[in-house]
């Protein structure tokens, strides 16, 4: 494996920086870093594979060992990331209610007052 640097961060991780498994074969390159980093969340990234079968796949926040200026080692070997999944077109979800929006105390002082009203309290 190449000398990769100084120790990074995920925001500072450009696509196509190297990526490595934790044996030290050569995986292939980032190609699109997913987190948001407004929350400091980083998800994972799309790794675009050369010495494997080809195509893209999706490498897990967990599955980082190290972020470094010119390169990513990862925590599993290169038979572990034959075995990496494929992005999806539909990432996950998160639902968002009227109760997550309304302000903690809010909420139960809103439930007694529409009680109050609607003849329930």
């Amino acid at each position: 494996m190449p000398e990769l640097g100084q120790p990074s961060s995920y925001l500072a991780l450009d696509e196509g920086a190297r990526v490595y498994s934790s044996d030290g074969s050569d995986l292939g390159e980032v190609r699109h870093v997913l987190g948001d980093p407004g929350l400091d969340i980083f998800d994972g990234f799309v790794l675009d594979t050369t010495s494997l079968p080809g195509g893209h796949r999706f490498v897990d926040a967990s599955q980082v060992a190290e972020v470094y200026e010119r390169g990513v080692v990862l925590t599993i070997d290169a038979a572990a990331a034959e075995r990496l999944p494929r992005p999806t077109a539909n990432p996950g979800e998160v639902e968002v209610g009227p109760d997550d929006l309304v302000p903690p105390g809010l909420h139960d002082k809103l439930r007694r007052a529409w009680d109050l009203i609607s003849g329930k309290g």
